[in-house]
Protein backbone atom coordinates (compact mmCIF):
# COMPACT_ATOMS: atom_id res chain seq x y z
CA UNK A 1 0.00 0.00 0.00
CA UNK A 2 1.29 3.42 -0.87
CA UNK A 3 1.71 5.25 2.41
CA UNK A 4 4.44 7.86 2.39
CA UNK A 5 6.64 9.38 -0.26
CA UNK A 6 9.26 10.93 1.99
CA UNK A 7 10.55 14.46 2.54
CA UNK A 8 10.95 15.28 -1.15
CA UNK A 9 7.19 15.13 -1.89
CA UNK A 10 6.30 18.25 -3.80
CA UNK A 11 4.23 20.79 -1.88
CA UNK A 12 0.59 21.15 -2.76
CA UNK A 13 -0.10 24.11 -4.96
CA UNK A 14 -2.78 26.62 -4.22
CA UNK A 15 -5.69 25.41 -6.33
CA UNK A 16 -8.26 27.66 -7.96
CA UNK A 17 -11.90 26.84 -7.43
CA UNK A 18 -12.72 24.46 -10.23
CA UNK A 19 -14.74 26.93 -12.28
CA UNK A 20 -12.05 29.62 -12.11
CA UNK A 21 -9.39 27.08 -13.01
CA UNK A 22 -11.31 26.00 -16.06
CA UNK A 23 -11.81 29.61 -17.13
CA UNK A 24 -8.13 30.34 -16.63
CA UNK A 25 -7.17 27.36 -18.73
CA UNK A 26 -9.57 27.73 -21.61
CA UNK A 27 -10.66 31.37 -21.92
CA UNK A 28 -7.99 33.64 -23.43
CA UNK A 29 -7.76 36.93 -21.58
CA UNK A 30 -8.00 38.99 -24.77
CA UNK A 31 -11.54 37.94 -25.63
CA UNK A 32 -14.23 40.53 -25.29
CA UNK A 33 -17.24 39.64 -23.24
CA UNK A 34 -19.46 39.67 -26.33
CA UNK A 35 -17.15 37.38 -28.30
CA UNK A 36 -18.16 33.72 -28.49
CA UNK A 37 -15.19 31.32 -28.67
CA UNK A 38 -15.25 28.66 -31.37
CA UNK A 39 -14.50 25.90 -28.87
CA UNK A 40 -17.08 26.98 -26.29
CA UNK A 41 -18.75 23.58 -26.44
CA UNK A 42 -15.47 21.84 -25.56
CA UNK A 43 -14.79 24.38 -22.81
CA UNK A 44 -18.18 23.96 -21.26
CA UNK A 45 -17.83 20.19 -21.42
CA UNK A 46 -14.50 20.31 -19.63
CA UNK A 47 -15.79 22.77 -17.08
CA UNK A 48 -18.71 20.47 -16.36
CA UNK A 49 -16.35 17.48 -16.07
CA UNK A 50 -14.14 19.37 -13.61
CA UNK A 51 -17.12 20.33 -11.49
CA UNK A 52 -18.31 16.73 -11.38
CA UNK A 53 -14.78 15.60 -10.43
CA UNK A 54 -14.56 17.99 -7.50
CA UNK A 55 -18.09 17.23 -6.33
CA UNK A 56 -17.26 13.52 -6.42
CA UNK A 57 -14.06 14.16 -4.46
CA UNK A 58 -15.93 16.19 -1.84
CA UNK A 59 -18.52 13.41 -1.53
CA UNK A 60 -15.84 10.79 -0.91
CA UNK A 61 -16.15 9.14 -4.34
CA UNK A 62 -12.43 9.22 -5.10
CA UNK A 63 -12.69 6.68 -7.93
CA UNK A 64 -15.10 8.79 -9.99
CA UNK A 65 -13.26 11.99 -9.15
CA UNK A 66 -10.00 10.50 -10.31
CA UNK A 67 -11.35 9.20 -13.62
CA UNK A 68 -13.08 12.49 -14.42
CA UNK A 69 -10.02 14.57 -13.51
CA UNK A 70 -7.59 12.37 -15.45
CA UNK A 71 -9.86 12.47 -18.49
CA UNK A 72 -10.01 16.28 -18.30
CA UNK A 73 -6.25 16.45 -17.91
CA UNK A 74 -5.63 14.28 -20.96
CA UNK A 75 -8.02 16.35 -23.06
CA UNK A 76 -6.54 19.67 -21.95
CA UNK A 77 -2.92 18.52 -21.49
CA UNK A 78 -2.89 20.75 -18.40
CA UNK A 79 -0.14 20.25 -15.84
CA UNK A 80 -2.43 21.52 -13.11
CA UNK A 81 -5.13 18.99 -13.88
CA UNK A 82 -2.68 16.09 -14.11
CA UNK A 83 -1.29 17.12 -10.75
CA UNK A 84 -4.81 17.26 -9.31
CA UNK A 85 -5.52 13.75 -10.64
CA UNK A 86 -2.35 12.45 -8.99
CA UNK A 87 -3.31 14.19 -5.78
CA UNK A 88 -6.79 12.65 -5.72
CA UNK A 89 -5.26 9.20 -6.15
CA UNK A 90 -2.68 9.79 -3.42
CA UNK A 91 -5.32 11.06 -1.00
CA UNK A 92 -7.27 7.88 -1.67
CA UNK A 93 -4.13 5.79 -1.00
CA UNK A 94 -4.37 4.39 -4.51
CA UNK A 95 -0.76 4.12 -5.56
CA UNK A 96 -1.40 2.37 -8.85
CA UNK A 97 -3.88 5.07 -9.92
CA UNK A 98 -1.39 7.77 -8.97
CA UNK A 99 1.24 5.98 -11.04
CA UNK A 100 -1.14 5.74 -14.01
CA UNK A 101 -1.82 9.49 -13.84
CA UNK A 102 1.87 10.36 -13.49
CA UNK A 103 2.74 8.17 -16.48
CA UNK A 104 0.01 9.81 -18.55
CA UNK A 105 1.33 13.20 -17.48
CA UNK A 106 4.84 12.29 -18.58
CA UNK A 107 3.57 11.14 -21.98
CA UNK A 108 1.61 14.35 -22.42
CA UNK A 109 4.41 16.63 -21.21
CA UNK A 110 7.74 14.78 -21.56
CA UNK A 111 9.68 17.92 -20.65
CA UNK A 112 7.80 18.63 -17.41
CA UNK A 113 10.10 18.43 -14.39
CA UNK A 114 7.12 18.20 -12.05
CA UNK A 115 5.75 15.25 -14.00
CA UNK A 116 9.10 13.46 -13.86
CA UNK A 117 9.53 14.06 -10.14
CA UNK A 118 6.05 12.83 -9.33
CA UNK A 119 6.64 9.69 -11.37
CA UNK A 120 9.95 9.03 -9.64
CA UNK A 121 8.52 9.49 -6.16
CA UNK A 122 5.48 7.32 -6.84
CA UNK A 123 7.63 4.51 -8.21
CA UNK A 124 9.77 4.68 -5.07
CA UNK A 125 6.69 4.78 -2.86
CA UNK A 126 5.36 1.66 -4.58
CA UNK A 127 8.79 0.01 -4.13
CA UNK A 128 9.17 -0.33 -7.89
CA UNK A 129 12.77 0.76 -7.65
CA UNK A 130 14.16 -0.83 -10.84
CA UNK A 131 11.52 1.08 -12.85
CA UNK A 132 13.05 4.38 -11.67
CA UNK A 133 16.27 3.86 -13.64
CA UNK A 134 15.00 5.10 -16.98
CA UNK A 135 13.08 8.12 -15.60
CA UNK A 136 16.20 9.20 -13.73
CA UNK A 137 18.43 8.84 -16.77
CA UNK A 138 15.89 10.61 -18.95
CA UNK A 139 15.59 13.55 -16.60
CA UNK A 140 19.36 13.90 -16.17
CA UNK A 141 20.00 13.72 -19.90
CA UNK A 142 17.76 16.71 -20.51
CA UNK A 143 19.46 18.99 -18.01
CA UNK A 144 22.35 21.41 -18.55
CA UNK A 145 25.50 20.53 -16.62
CA UNK A 146 24.94 22.77 -13.61
CA UNK A 147 21.37 21.56 -13.08
CA UNK A 148 22.42 17.95 -13.71
CA UNK A 149 25.03 18.15 -10.96
CA UNK A 150 22.43 19.54 -8.58
CA UNK A 151 19.93 16.82 -9.52
CA UNK A 152 22.49 14.04 -8.99
CA UNK A 153 23.47 15.51 -5.63
CA UNK A 154 19.82 15.56 -4.50
CA UNK A 155 18.97 12.07 -5.80
CA UNK A 156 19.59 10.15 -2.54
CA UNK A 157 16.91 12.25 -0.82
CA UNK A 158 14.28 10.69 -3.03
CA UNK A 159 15.25 7.20 -1.85
CA UNK A 160 15.65 7.92 1.85
CA UNK A 161 12.27 6.28 2.62
CA UNK A 162 12.76 3.27 0.37
CA UNK A 163 12.18 0.11 2.40
CA UNK A 164 14.93 -1.88 0.67
CA UNK A 165 18.01 0.32 1.06
CA UNK A 166 20.34 -2.21 -0.59
CA UNK A 167 18.16 -2.39 -3.70
CA UNK A 168 17.85 1.40 -3.65
CA UNK A 169 21.64 1.73 -3.64
CA UNK A 170 21.96 -0.66 -6.59
CA UNK A 171 19.21 1.19 -8.44
CA UNK A 172 20.88 4.58 -8.02
CA UNK A 173 24.21 3.12 -9.13
CA UNK A 174 22.59 1.67 -12.25
CA UNK A 175 20.80 4.93 -13.01
CA UNK A 176 24.01 6.95 -12.66
CA UNK A 177 26.29 4.54 -14.53
CA UNK A 178 26.40 6.79 -17.66
CA UNK A 179 27.78 9.62 -15.49
CA UNK A 180 30.55 7.73 -13.70
CA UNK A 181 33.31 7.95 -16.28
CA UNK A 182 32.99 11.71 -16.76
CA UNK A 183 35.26 14.09 -14.88
CA UNK A 184 32.42 16.60 -14.74
CA UNK A 185 29.65 14.45 -13.29
CA UNK A 186 31.56 11.39 -12.04
CA UNK A 187 32.61 12.75 -8.63
CA UNK A 188 29.12 13.87 -7.63
CA UNK A 189 27.65 10.62 -9.02
CA UNK A 190 30.06 8.54 -6.95
CA UNK A 191 29.20 10.64 -3.92
CA UNK A 192 25.48 9.97 -4.47
CA UNK A 193 26.16 6.25 -4.83
CA UNK A 194 28.28 6.31 -1.69
CA UNK A 195 25.51 8.07 0.22
CA UNK A 196 23.08 5.34 -0.82
CA UNK A 197 25.55 2.66 0.28
CA UNK A 198 25.90 4.38 3.62
CA UNK A 199 22.11 4.43 4.00
CA UNK A 200 22.18 0.70 3.23
CA UNK A 201 24.58 0.15 6.13
CA UNK A 202 27.74 -0.45 4.09
CA UNK A 203 30.25 2.25 5.06
CA UNK A 204 33.20 0.42 3.50
CA UNK A 205 31.50 0.44 0.09
CA UNK A 206 30.55 4.09 0.65
CA UNK A 207 34.19 4.98 1.26
CA UNK A 208 35.17 3.08 -1.88
CA UNK A 209 32.75 5.23 -3.89
CA UNK A 210 34.10 8.41 -2.31
CA UNK A 211 37.65 7.36 -3.13
CA UNK A 212 36.76 6.68 -6.78
CA UNK A 213 35.02 10.03 -7.05
CA UNK A 214 37.99 11.87 -5.60
CA UNK A 215 40.33 10.05 -8.01
CA UNK A 216 38.31 11.33 -10.98
CA UNK A 217 38.73 14.93 -9.83
CA UNK A 218 40.88 15.58 -6.73
CA UNK A 219 39.35 19.05 -6.38
CA UNK A 220 35.73 17.87 -6.31
CA UNK A 221 34.10 18.51 -2.94
CA UNK A 222 31.21 16.05 -2.97
CA UNK A 223 33.33 12.91 -2.35
CA UNK A 224 35.11 14.75 0.48
CA UNK A 225 31.81 15.70 2.07
CA UNK A 226 30.80 12.03 1.99
CA UNK A 227 34.14 11.09 3.55
CA UNK A 228 33.43 13.52 6.38
CA UNK A 229 30.14 11.74 7.03
CA UNK A 230 32.12 8.51 7.31
CA UNK A 231 34.66 9.84 9.80
CA UNK A 232 32.67 8.58 12.77
CA UNK A 233 32.51 5.02 11.41
CA UNK A 234 36.10 4.13 12.40
CA UNK A 235 37.23 3.97 8.77
CA UNK A 236 40.72 5.45 8.90
CA UNK A 237 40.73 6.05 5.16
CA UNK A 238 37.81 8.48 5.42
CA UNK A 239 39.68 11.20 7.27
CA UNK A 240 42.80 10.57 5.19
CA UNK A 241 40.76 11.39 2.08
CA UNK A 242 39.55 14.58 3.75
CA UNK A 243 42.98 15.76 4.83
CA UNK A 244 44.45 15.03 1.38
CA UNK A 245 41.82 17.26 -0.17
CA UNK A 246 42.37 20.00 2.41
CA UNK A 247 46.07 20.01 1.56
CA UNK A 248 45.04 21.26 -1.87
CA UNK A 249 43.33 24.57 -2.53
CA UNK A 250 40.15 23.64 -0.66
CA UNK A 251 37.37 26.16 -0.18
CA UNK A 252 37.04 27.80 3.25
CA UNK A 253 33.45 26.54 3.41
CA UNK A 254 34.65 22.93 3.16
CA UNK A 255 37.37 23.55 5.74
CA UNK A 256 34.72 24.92 8.08
CA UNK A 257 32.59 21.83 7.50
CA UNK A 258 35.55 19.75 8.64
CA UNK A 259 35.91 21.89 11.77
CA UNK A 260 32.24 21.38 12.58
CA UNK A 261 32.60 17.63 12.05
CA UNK A 262 35.49 17.58 14.51
CA UNK A 263 33.36 19.49 17.02
CA UNK A 264 30.51 17.04 16.48
CA UNK A 265 32.98 14.25 17.28
CA UNK A 266 34.07 16.26 20.34
CA UNK A 267 37.65 16.48 19.12
CA UNK A 268 38.02 20.01 20.43
CA UNK A 269 41.79 20.31 20.24
CA UNK A 270 41.82 19.19 16.59
CA UNK A 271 38.98 21.58 15.82
CA UNK A 272 40.89 24.47 17.38
CA UNK A 273 43.97 23.63 15.30
CA UNK A 274 41.96 23.46 12.10
CA UNK A 275 40.08 26.70 12.67
CA UNK A 276 43.35 28.53 13.33
CA UNK A 277 44.63 27.21 10.01
CA UNK A 278 41.36 28.25 8.36
CA UNK A 279 41.50 31.87 9.53
CA UNK A 280 45.19 32.07 8.61
CA UNK A 281 44.55 30.74 5.09
CA UNK A 282 41.30 32.66 4.52
CA UNK A 283 41.34 35.78 6.74
CA UNK A 284 38.44 37.34 4.80
CA UNK A 285 36.15 34.36 5.49
CA UNK A 286 33.96 35.73 8.25
CA UNK A 287 32.42 32.47 9.48
CA UNK A 288 35.84 31.12 10.40
CA UNK A 289 36.38 33.95 12.90
CA UNK A 290 32.99 33.29 14.50
CA UNK A 291 33.85 29.63 15.11
CA UNK A 292 37.30 30.56 16.33
CA UNK A 293 35.82 33.05 18.76
CA UNK A 294 33.38 30.44 20.04
CA UNK A 295 36.18 27.94 20.62
CA UNK A 296 38.35 30.47 22.43
CA UNK A 297 35.33 31.36 24.55
CA UNK A 298 34.80 27.69 25.40
CA UNK A 299 38.45 27.48 26.45
CA UNK A 300 38.05 30.57 28.69
CA UNK A 301 40.57 32.49 26.59
CA UNK A 302 38.59 35.72 26.66
CA UNK A 303 41.03 38.18 25.00
CA UNK A 304 41.54 35.85 22.03
CA UNK A 305 37.79 35.21 21.81
CA UNK A 306 37.02 38.92 21.80
CA UNK A 307 39.61 39.63 19.10
CA UNK A 308 38.25 36.89 16.82
CA UNK A 309 34.63 37.98 17.31
CA UNK A 310 35.45 41.61 16.61
CA UNK A 311 37.11 40.55 13.35
CA UNK A 312 33.96 38.63 12.48
CA UNK A 313 31.78 41.68 13.09
CA UNK A 314 34.09 43.90 11.05
CA UNK A 315 33.96 41.52 8.10
CA UNK A 316 30.17 41.16 8.26
CA UNK A 317 29.69 44.92 8.49
CA UNK A 318 31.99 45.55 5.54
CA UNK A 319 30.41 42.83 3.40
CA UNK A 320 26.87 44.28 3.49
CA UNK A 321 25.51 40.95 2.34
CA UNK A 322 21.81 41.47 2.98
CA UNK A 323 19.54 39.83 5.51
CA UNK A 324 19.92 36.09 5.04
CA UNK A 325 18.93 33.93 8.00
CA UNK A 326 22.45 32.54 8.30
CA UNK A 327 23.93 36.03 8.50
CA UNK A 328 21.44 37.06 11.15
CA UNK A 329 22.11 33.98 13.25
CA UNK A 330 25.85 34.52 13.02
CA UNK A 331 25.61 38.13 14.12
CA UNK A 332 23.29 37.19 16.95
CA UNK A 333 25.72 34.57 18.19
CA UNK A 334 28.60 37.05 18.04
CA UNK A 335 26.65 39.64 20.05
CA UNK A 336 25.80 37.04 22.69
CA UNK A 337 29.40 35.93 23.05
CA UNK A 338 30.73 39.47 23.21
CA UNK A 339 28.12 40.31 25.85
CA UNK A 340 29.29 37.31 27.89
CA UNK A 341 32.90 38.47 27.62
CA UNK A 342 31.96 41.96 28.75
CA UNK A 343 29.96 40.53 31.65
CA UNK A 344 32.86 38.36 32.79
CA UNK A 345 35.17 41.36 32.52
CA UNK A 346 32.84 43.28 34.85
CA UNK A 347 31.60 45.68 32.15
CA UNK A 348 27.78 45.38 32.43
CA UNK A 349 27.12 48.49 30.32
CA UNK A 350 29.13 47.07 27.41
CA UNK A 351 27.33 43.75 27.77
CA UNK A 352 23.94 45.51 27.68
CA UNK A 353 24.98 47.43 24.55
CA UNK A 354 25.67 44.17 22.72
CA UNK A 355 22.42 42.59 23.92
CA UNK A 356 20.51 45.66 22.73
CA UNK A 357 21.64 44.89 19.17
CA UNK A 358 19.71 41.61 19.19
CA UNK A 359 16.18 42.17 17.96
CA UNK A 360 15.05 38.68 16.96
CA UNK A 361 11.92 37.60 18.91
CA UNK A 362 13.08 33.97 19.01
CA UNK A 363 16.06 35.04 21.11
CA UNK A 364 14.06 36.99 23.70
CA UNK A 365 14.46 34.35 26.42
CA UNK A 366 18.18 34.10 25.80
CA UNK A 367 18.62 37.88 25.90
CA UNK A 368 16.64 38.25 29.11
CA UNK A 369 18.51 35.35 30.67
CA UNK A 370 21.80 37.06 30.01
CA UNK A 371 20.46 40.31 31.41
CA UNK A 372 19.39 38.32 34.45
CA UNK A 373 22.97 37.10 34.82
CA UNK A 374 24.17 40.70 34.92
CA UNK A 375 21.62 41.52 37.62
CA UNK A 376 22.66 38.49 39.65
CA UNK A 377 26.29 39.57 39.51
CA UNK A 378 25.17 42.84 41.07
CA UNK A 379 23.61 40.94 43.97
CA UNK A 380 20.05 41.11 42.61
CA UNK A 381 19.35 37.39 42.33
CA UNK A 382 15.63 37.58 43.12
CA UNK A 383 15.17 40.36 40.58
CA UNK A 384 17.10 38.29 38.04
CA UNK A 385 14.85 35.27 38.55
CA UNK A 386 11.77 37.45 38.23
CA UNK A 387 13.08 38.86 34.95
CA UNK A 388 13.46 35.36 33.48
CA UNK A 389 10.03 34.26 34.66
CA UNK A 390 8.36 37.40 33.26
CA UNK A 391 9.82 36.94 29.77
CA UNK A 392 7.02 36.29 27.22
CA UNK A 393 7.04 32.90 25.51
CA UNK A 394 6.83 33.29 21.74
CA UNK A 395 7.79 29.69 20.88
CA UNK A 396 6.79 26.30 22.34
CA UNK A 397 10.35 25.65 23.54
CA UNK A 398 10.57 28.96 25.43
CA UNK A 399 8.98 27.60 28.61
CA UNK A 400 11.64 24.90 28.83
CA UNK A 401 14.38 27.42 28.03
CA UNK A 402 13.23 29.66 30.90
CA UNK A 403 13.50 26.78 33.36
CA UNK A 404 17.01 25.99 32.12
CA UNK A 405 18.02 29.64 32.38
CA UNK A 406 16.77 29.99 35.94
CA UNK A 407 18.41 26.73 36.98
CA UNK A 408 21.75 27.77 35.48
CA UNK A 409 21.52 31.14 37.20
CA UNK A 410 20.97 29.43 40.56
CA UNK A 411 23.78 26.95 39.92
CA UNK A 412 26.19 29.75 39.08
CA UNK A 413 25.45 31.28 42.48
CA UNK A 414 25.56 27.93 44.31
CA UNK A 415 21.90 28.00 45.31
CA UNK A 416 21.60 24.23 45.04
CA UNK A 417 18.53 23.81 47.26
CA UNK A 418 16.63 26.21 45.04
CA UNK A 419 17.94 24.45 41.92
CA UNK A 420 16.47 21.22 43.27
CA UNK A 421 13.13 22.87 44.08
CA UNK A 422 12.76 24.46 40.63
CA UNK A 423 13.61 21.21 38.85
CA UNK A 424 11.36 19.14 41.10
CA UNK A 425 8.38 21.38 40.32
CA UNK A 426 9.22 21.33 36.60
CA UNK A 427 9.55 17.53 36.59
CA UNK A 428 6.20 17.10 38.32
CA UNK A 429 4.62 19.30 35.66
CA UNK A 430 6.45 17.52 32.80
CA UNK A 431 7.09 13.91 33.90
CA UNK A 432 7.86 12.77 30.34
CA UNK A 433 10.69 15.28 29.87
CA UNK A 434 13.83 13.13 30.06
CA UNK A 435 16.18 16.11 30.18
CA UNK A 436 14.37 17.52 33.21
CA UNK A 437 14.56 14.15 34.91
CA UNK A 438 18.30 13.99 34.27
CA UNK A 439 18.83 17.54 35.55
CA UNK A 440 16.84 16.72 38.68
CA UNK A 441 19.07 13.70 39.26
CA UNK A 442 22.15 15.91 39.06
CA UNK A 443 20.58 18.38 41.49
CA UNK A 444 19.80 15.54 43.89
CA UNK A 445 23.42 14.37 43.72
CA UNK A 446 24.60 17.87 44.59
CA UNK A 447 22.53 17.71 47.78
CA UNK A 448 23.84 14.22 48.58
CA UNK A 449 20.46 12.62 47.84
CA UNK A 450 22.30 9.66 46.32
CA UNK A 451 19.48 7.13 46.38
CA UNK A 452 17.14 9.56 44.62
CA UNK A 453 19.79 10.41 42.07
CA UNK A 454 20.38 6.75 41.22
CA UNK A 455 16.65 6.05 40.98
CA UNK A 456 16.10 8.99 38.63
CA UNK A 457 19.03 8.05 36.40
CA UNK A 458 17.83 4.47 36.11
CA UNK A 459 14.41 5.79 35.10
CA UNK A 460 16.05 7.92 32.42
CA UNK A 461 17.93 4.89 31.08
CA UNK A 462 14.76 2.79 31.10
CA UNK A 463 12.76 5.46 29.27
CA UNK A 464 15.51 6.42 26.82
CA UNK A 465 18.15 3.68 26.46
CA UNK A 466 20.39 5.81 24.23
CA UNK A 467 20.66 8.67 26.76
CA UNK A 468 24.40 8.29 27.21
CA UNK A 469 24.74 11.11 29.78
CA UNK A 470 22.73 9.04 32.26
CA UNK A 471 25.01 6.01 31.92
CA UNK A 472 28.04 8.24 32.37
CA UNK A 473 26.64 10.14 35.36
CA UNK A 474 25.63 6.98 37.20
CA UNK A 475 28.92 5.24 36.43
CA UNK A 476 30.98 8.22 37.54
CA UNK A 477 28.96 8.57 40.75
CA UNK A 478 29.67 4.94 41.65
CA UNK A 479 33.36 5.31 40.84
CA UNK A 480 33.70 8.54 42.77
CA UNK A 481 32.23 6.83 45.83
CA UNK A 482 34.51 3.79 45.26
CA UNK A 483 31.60 1.35 45.16
CA UNK A 484 30.46 -1.26 42.58
CA UNK A 485 33.42 -0.44 40.34
CA UNK A 486 32.76 -3.24 37.77
CA UNK A 487 29.23 -1.90 37.32
CA UNK A 488 30.58 1.64 37.07
CA UNK A 489 32.99 0.59 34.30
CA UNK A 490 30.21 -1.22 32.45
CA UNK A 491 27.94 1.85 32.59
CA UNK A 492 30.64 4.21 31.36
CA UNK A 493 31.69 1.86 28.56
CA UNK A 494 28.03 1.78 27.50
CA UNK A 495 28.04 5.58 27.38
CA UNK A 496 31.15 5.47 25.20
CA UNK A 497 29.34 3.25 22.71
CA UNK A 498 27.00 6.17 22.04
CA UNK A 499 29.65 8.92 22.23
CA UNK A 500 33.06 7.31 21.68
CA UNK A 501 35.00 10.58 21.48
CA UNK A 502 33.38 12.42 24.40
CA UNK A 503 36.28 13.62 26.59
CA UNK A 504 34.10 13.82 29.69
CA UNK A 505 33.05 10.18 29.37
CA UNK A 506 36.70 9.28 28.76
CA UNK A 507 37.47 11.19 31.97
CA UNK A 508 34.92 9.05 33.82
CA UNK A 509 36.48 5.87 32.46
CA UNK A 510 39.93 7.05 33.52
CA UNK A 511 38.58 7.77 36.98
CA UNK A 512 37.13 4.26 37.23
CA UNK A 513 40.52 2.81 36.34
CA UNK A 514 42.18 5.02 38.96
CA UNK A 515 39.72 3.93 41.63
CA UNK A 516 40.35 0.32 40.56
CA UNK A 517 44.10 0.73 41.03
CA UNK A 518 44.98 0.66 37.31
CA UNK A 519 47.13 3.80 37.43
CA UNK A 520 48.99 3.45 34.14
CA UNK A 521 45.80 2.77 32.19
CA UNK A 522 44.06 5.65 34.00
CA UNK A 523 46.90 7.99 33.05
CA UNK A 524 46.70 7.06 29.36
CA UNK A 525 42.92 7.54 29.22
CA UNK A 526 42.96 10.84 31.13
CA UNK A 527 45.82 12.27 29.09
CA UNK A 528 43.88 11.54 25.88
CA UNK A 529 40.77 13.15 27.37
CA UNK A 530 42.70 16.22 28.51
CA UNK A 531 44.40 16.59 25.15
CA UNK A 532 40.98 16.58 23.47
CA UNK A 533 39.41 18.91 26.02
CA UNK A 534 41.67 20.73 28.52
CA UNK A 535 38.90 21.10 31.09
CA UNK A 536 39.66 21.93 34.78
CA UNK A 537 37.81 18.86 36.07
CA UNK A 538 39.75 16.55 33.76
CA UNK A 539 42.90 18.37 34.87
CA UNK A 540 42.01 17.60 38.50
CA UNK A 541 41.70 13.88 37.80
CA UNK A 542 44.78 13.66 35.58
CA UNK A 543 46.82 15.55 38.14
CA UNK A 544 45.76 13.22 40.94
CA UNK A 545 46.75 10.16 38.90
CA UNK A 546 50.14 11.73 38.10
CA UNK A 547 50.57 12.59 41.79
CA UNK A 548 49.85 8.98 42.75
CA UNK A 549 52.47 7.84 40.23
CA UNK A 550 55.06 10.05 41.91
CA UNK A 551 55.09 12.71 39.20
CA UNK A 552 54.25 15.61 41.47
CA UNK A 553 55.85 18.33 39.33
CA UNK A 554 53.85 17.28 36.28
CA UNK A 555 50.70 17.05 38.40
CA UNK A 556 51.17 20.63 39.63
CA UNK A 557 51.70 21.82 36.05
CA UNK A 558 48.45 20.23 34.92
CA UNK A 559 46.58 21.69 37.89
CA UNK A 560 47.97 25.16 37.18
CA UNK A 561 46.78 24.90 33.57
CA UNK A 562 43.32 23.93 34.78
CA UNK A 563 43.24 26.74 37.35
CA UNK A 564 44.20 29.28 34.70
CA UNK A 565 40.96 28.42 32.92
CA UNK A 566 38.69 28.28 35.95
CA UNK A 567 40.23 28.78 39.41
CA UNK A 568 36.80 28.30 41.03
CA UNK A 569 36.24 24.76 39.74
CA UNK A 570 35.20 22.81 42.83
CA UNK A 571 36.74 19.48 41.84
CA UNK A 572 40.08 21.08 41.04
CA UNK A 573 40.18 23.15 44.22
CA UNK A 574 39.22 20.19 46.43
CA UNK A 575 41.87 17.98 44.81
CA UNK A 576 44.65 20.52 45.23
CA UNK A 577 43.70 21.25 48.84
CA UNK A 578 43.43 17.56 49.74
CA UNK A 579 46.86 16.82 48.34
CA UNK A 580 48.40 19.85 49.99
CA UNK A 581 49.02 21.93 46.88
CA UNK A 582 48.19 25.64 47.14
Amino acid sequence: MLDYYGPMTLPKRLRFPTLLLAMALFVPSGWAQTESPANSELNSSLMYELLLAEISANNGDAGSAYQLMLDAAQKSRSDQLFERAVEIALNARSGESALQAAQAWNRAAPGSKDAQRYLLQILIGLNKLPETVEPIRRELAGLPLKERLQAINLLPRYFVRASDKTLAAKTVEQALSPELARNTTGPVAYAAIGTMRLLAGDPEAALSAATKGAALNPKAEEPVQLAMELMGSKLTGAEALVTRHLSLDASPELRLTYVRKLLEMQRYADAQTQVLQLTAAAPAFAAGWLVQGSLFMEAKQLPQAQSALEKYLALKTAAETGDSAQTDRGLTQAYFLLAQIAEQNQHPDVAEAYLARISSPQDAVRVQSQRAGILAQQGKLDEARALIRATPESQPEDARAKISAEVQLLRDHKQFEQVYEVLQQAHLANPADTDLQYDLAMAAEKLNKIAEMESLLRQVIANKPDYHQAYNALGYSLADRKIRLPEARELIQKALEFAPHDPFIMDSLGWVEFRSGNLTQAQQILQAAYQSKPDPEIAAHLGEVLWSLGEQAQARSVWQQGASQNPDNETLRETMQRLGTP
